[in-house]
């Protein structure tokens, strides 16, 4: 498995498990059965695993698996393992976000995870009209020197607001960005302002919630309602790169770059996100272990320089989705804004 580092004292795994499957909306969890598949990509060398304070259950199942893997395994198999998680307070809610509030909410995630300390937290904030995100930024960084937590990011922050955060002294060493085929969004300006402040990325959404796979080759465009919020969220994507005839010829190149090596269209399409300029790893979901062989064959493949001058001639001819990171779906009236959760803390308590 690649390796890197965000900081001196956190290197990671370049394929990340994400983990928000686990929480729900994909039906029923096995809690034995998800701490035995996150020991089975531990061994396998995938050892860095994204979840949240949002994702319902899903710290307490990876805080049993750091106490199995230790009981098992012992302390420097522990110690090789890395979990990020986030600080997502809810829309409803960031009035009343205070210095105490943010370490309640730190000190649960450490609770639930079974750690003395948290080794990545990603901080999002909802409304930039609502006062308030950059102090609670600084909480965190202050959290940091604390030694609660070993470093700060940031989740959907666009340049701007990353670059403010950066100005005012909060330490921060990454940012979590929807990154794909279809959304090349970070590159408007983000990537040269991370290699400059040296923040990396890290990337979900490089299938576009399964989109940029075989099953969808020669697939008519789906009819709605579709079946989860997930694919509503990427169809969006599809529609604003230039709709189903674009995408579709999208899926046709990946499947030639995929025959030349073996491989498939998800594998060739998270490589790509994972060959970009500041990225420092990919989150690919995973519901079990049998996602596990399809996320080691993401290290594994090499694109070549025609591989990637095939998919760029393809991609030339894609419309680019608008605006910085996140712009589209911080519109709450618009199509994209409109289908997010805000208040998910309010719901599951």
């Amino acid at each position: 498995m690649l390796t890197t580092t965000l900081s001196p004292d956190h290197r990671l795994s370049r394929v990340i498990r994400g983990n928000w499957q686990l929480a729900g909306g994909h039906g029923s969890v096995d809690r034995d059965a998800a701490v035995g598949d996150l020991m089975a990509f531990a061994e396998a060398g995938i050892t860095t695993f994204d979840c949240a304070d949002i994702y319902t259950g899903v710290e307490e199942i990876i805080g049993t698996f750091r106490q199995r893997l230790l009981a098992e395994r012992g302390q420097a198999a522990l110690d090789d393992i890395r979990v990020h998680t986030k600080f997502v307070p809810d829309l409803d809610k960031l009035a009343e976000i205070d210095r105490r509030s943010v370490e309640a909410a730190i000190d649960t995630s450490l609770k639930r995870l079974n750690a003395e300390q948290l080794d990545l937290v990603q901080f999002h904030w909802w409304d930039y009209a609502a006062d308030g995100w950059l102090e609670a930024a600084g909480w965190l960084g202050e959290l940091k020197q604390a030694g609660k937590i070993r470093n700060v990011g940031g989740t959907n922050f666009d340049t701007p607001h990353l670059t403010a955060m950066l100005d005012a002294g909060v330490p921060l060493v990454s940012m979590q960005v929807q990154y794909s085929l279809l959304d090349a969004r970070p590159e408007r300006s983000m990537v040269a302002v991370g290699a400059e402040r040296s923040v990396q990325l890290l990337c979900y959404g490089t299938v576009a919630g399964g989109f940029l796979s075989d099953a969808w080759l020669g697939v008519p465009e789906p009819a709605e309602p579709l079946e989860n919020r997930s694919l509503v969220k990427y169809k969006l994507i599809i529609d604003e790169a230039g709709g189903w005839e674009v995408f579709q010829a999208l899926l046709r190149t990946l499947r030639s770059v995929a025959d030349r090596h073996g491989s498939d269209i998800a594998t060739v399409a998270s490589r790509w996100v994972l060959d970009r300029p500041g990225v420092a790893a990919v989150i690919v979901g995973a519901r079990n272990r049998s996602h596990l062989p399809a996320n080691l064959a993401i290290a594994d493949l090499v694109l070549d320089a025609a591989d990637h001058a095939e998919i760029e001639a393809v991609r030339a001819k894609m419309l680019p989705a608008p605006g910085d990171v996140y712009t589209l779906e911080r519109d709450r009236e618009g199509r994209h804004g409109s289908i997010m959760r805000y208040t998910i803390n309010s719901e599951d308590a």
